[in-house]
């Protein structure tokens, strides 16, 4: 598994049983910290929403393609956990028993191994065996319904909350932190890595407000919408802008910038909230989204133009850092975070499509010209 990267990372070896959303974030995480990382991807193409060679979240990583289902295969699949450090697996709890790639027997055989398990529902409960989605994740935890006006269903918040935030992100710290872990112990250990419990987690500071009697239905609180200085507002010429100016002297800079009365515009009597709510939309409206950009330039309004992917490529703050980095046709955020308040010196790696890399890692592995030439006629790898 012998491959050259840089990182704080560097060394790590991970294996990750190709899966879909949360799995293939945390490993673009990790191989962007500096793992080396080997995609086993499947013989039969999985249904996704990204084609591999586009896909962001495989760069700088490699690929083999094992038929599980084959004796041989299976071989090879342990003889990668006897090297690696990491194995991530997205299956639905007790599919890579059968498959004989458990956490029993995985640890059996590299005892230093993290066996991260990435699902949804987690490995336990009623839902444990059940389909589901980012949408029926944050659903379930409270998340959704607490978002948007009350006389609407509730917006979907893209796949982010779910996958990324709440699964792709949590499975990489868990892995993070169980190599700490494992530096101090000498062992490995099994991370159940639920979607469900990461949302649940992000949600601390809203269940704290809840706890203390400050938050209550949608259409009443100061982050979902309601407060007319937390939301979004339209623009002259469609366009949009959002509003942030939660502390009081921001919300003055923003009653200033629009022009408004002061005693008109109370920030905290609640009661008044829809008519101000209406004085800032009619106020936005009069002008362009660049009007408004320009008029709370510099100022702390918290006042941002709501820009669509292709125009936060080019502003200028995200120039300035490199936020975006690039690929011909590809665009792609830059590793985050950095090191030493740096960016990295390394621009974005090719994502392999799958099996670029079977005869290297079986190289790797030992396995001879001859071997890898049956295995591939008889479909063990690709």
């Amino acid at each position: 598994m012998a491959n050259d990267k840089s990182g704080p990372l560097a060394g790590i070896k991970v294996v990750h049983l190709a899966s879909l959303g949360p799995g293939p974030y945390a490993t673009m995480l990790l191989a962007d910290m500096g793992c080396d990382v080997v995609i086993v991807d499947r013989a039969s193409a999985m249904q996704v929403s990204v084609q591999p060679a586009a896909d962001p979240r495989r760069r700088g990583q490699r690929s083999i393609v094992l038929d599980l289902k084959n004796a041989e295969a299976r071989a090879i699949l342990l003889d990668l956990v006897r090297q690696a450090d990491v194995l991530i697996e997205g299956m639905r709890p007790g599919v890579a028993e059968r498959l004989g790639v458990g956490p029993e027997i995985c640890l059996g055989l590299n005892p230093k191994l993290i066996y991260a398990r990435v699902t949804g529902w987690g490995q336990t409960g009623p839902l444990a065996d059940r389909a589901g989605h980012d949408i029926n994740y944050i659903a379930l935890s409270g998340a959704l319904l607490a978002m948007g006006p009350p006389d609407a269903p509730p917006p979907v918040p893209l796949n982010l909350l779910g996958d990324y935030a709440g699964g792709g992100a949590f499975v990489a710290l868990g892995i993070v932190a169980a190599l700490l872990d494992r530096e101090r112990t000498g062992k490995g250990r099994t991370l159940d890595a639920a979607i469900i419990d990461g949302v649940a987690s992000l949600t601390a500071a809203t269940l704290g407000m809840l706890a203390e009697g400050r938050w209550g239905p949608r259409g009443t609180n100061a982050f979902d919408g309601s407060a007319p200085w937390y939301r979004t507002y339209a623009t002259r010429d469609g366009g949009f802008v959002a509003v942030g100016a939660i502390e009081p002297p921001f919300y003055d800079a923003l009653v200033k910038g629009l022009g408004l009365d002061p005693q008109l515009c109370t920030r905290d009597d609640r009661s008044r909230w829809p008519k101000i709510a209406e004085a800032f939309a009619s106020t936005f409206r009069r002008h362009d989204r660049a009007y408004w950009q320009a008029v709370f330039a510099g100022t702390d309004a918290c006042v941002s133009p709501v820009l669509s992917f292709e125009e936060a490529f080019a502003h200028p703050h995200h120039v300035a850092r490199g936020t975006y980095m690039g690929l011909p046709g590809t665009a792609q955020p830059a590793r985050a975070p950095r090191f030493d308040g740096r960016e990295t010196s390394i621009g974005p790696e090719p994502a392999p499509v799958p099996g670029a890399h079977t005869d290297e890692v079986l190289r790797n592995l030992g396995r001879t010209e001859a071997e890898i030439s049956r295995m591939r006629a008889e479909g063990a790898v690709a």
